[in-house]
């Protein structure tokens, strides 16, 4: 048998006592709801399995997911009637796969509920559109006969805009409203992290954070209750002297102005360190920090290494990562930074 794979040169140090912790100041901050947890997209980047298991540790009982195979990564690990599959069912086989394990569809058209109650049906979330006209059923649909018949848990609806103080907030809220006057449902949820802080008119029975549980801040109150749980580390692959005149990377976008010292690390777009941090991302190392210099490309990046004469090949650095100082800098969302991070990060 050939030899087991050594670790990779990229590794994503993830805080469990901070996402946790995080869970748990949004459940403090839902009042009298309880919490669930936004878990597709592998966990936000973080990875589902370790997600999930931290989480329900902590206490959470609620879990969503995007499509039907992400339910593979929180095999034994929750009970299949804890997740909800946000998608809900586009074919029969969706519905009859959904039925069988136990999952909870997320009904989002007369469609979906037509093939749901054809599966032999059971406990299902319905979302319904309150203006984001993205997934949802329209509010004049919520009257059909099809609607009627199905065993609603959770009675949802989406935020387009909550980490923002606009009238779209409570024009959704009543509309949300209007359909728990109109329907039967043993819970309702409308919350989101930055929806939570909204107040426990937008929490229902259940808030559904994601964002904030792995370091995202999306609204200032936030700032005092969110700790950083994900960050990037790469290991040094090469170091060289270059004198004055010299240039790194492609196209020479960077010139030495005096003799430096250079490290090349195993991190690149490929891993979802993006172009954008082209001159702009900053390498952490005992309280240094390292400029990334050049162009970063596919698998490496370089990195001023003048200020730390002790550090060489086989040495880890830190990318500069926490959420919202990341999010200024590279001008991509938090929610990007997180799901880029690639597949070659051992976790």
């Amino acid at each position: 048998m050939p030899a087991k794979p050594p670790p990779a040169a990229l590794r994503l140090d993830i805080d469990g006592e901070a996402l946790a912790g995080n869970w748990r100041a949004l459940a403090g901050l839902s009042g009298k709801a309880a919490t669930g947890a936004a878990v597709k997209a592998d966990g936000y980047g973080v990875g589902a399995r370790r997600a999930v298991s931290v989480l329900a540790d902590a206490g959470c009982r609620d879990f969503f997911i995007a499509h039907w195979r992400e339910f593979a990564d929180l095999e034994g690990l929750v009970a299949p009637g804890t997740v909800s599959v946000l998608h809900g069912p586009l074919t029969p086989e969706d519905a009859a796969y959904g039925k069988a394990i136990g999952l909870k569809p997320v009904i989002n058209t007369l469609r979906q509920a037509q093939l749901w109650l054809e599966a032999g049906g059971g406990p299902c979330d319905l979302m319904v559109d309150t203006a984001m006209n993205r997934l949802g059923l329209p509010m004049a649909e919520i009257g059909d006969e099809a609607v009627k018949r199905l065993e609603i848990d959770v009675l949802m609806s989406h935020l387009a805009s909550a980490e923002e103080d606009v009238p779209l907030n409570e024009r959704q809220r009543q509309k949300w409203e209007e359909a728990k006057a109109a329907l039967s449902f043993r819970r309702s949820s409308l919350a989101n992290s930055a929806g939570i802080l909204l107040g426990s008119a937008y929490h229902g029975e259940l808030t559904r954070p994601g964002l904030s549980l792995y370091g995202g801040i999306q609204r200032r109150e936030l700032e005092t209750h969110i700790r950083q749980v994900v960050r990037p580390m790469a290991a040094i692959l090469q170091v060289r002297e270059i004198e004055a005149g010299e240039s790194v990377g492609y196209n020479a976008t960077f010139v030495a102005a005096q003799r430096m010292r250079v490290g090349t690390i195993a991190l690149g777009y490929a891993d979802g360190y993006l172009r954008c941090w082209s001159g702009k991302g900053v390498m952490l190392s005992q309280g240094r920090r390292l400029p990334v210099i050049g162009r970063v490309s596919m698998d490496l990046t370089g990195v001023d290494l003048t200020g730390a004469p002790d550090l060489g090949e086989g040495d880890w650095l830190e990318a500069e990562y926490s959420l919202p100082q990341a999010a200024t800098v590279s001008r991509l969302s938090q929610y990007e930074l997180l799901t880029l991070l690639g597949r070659r990060f051992s976790r």
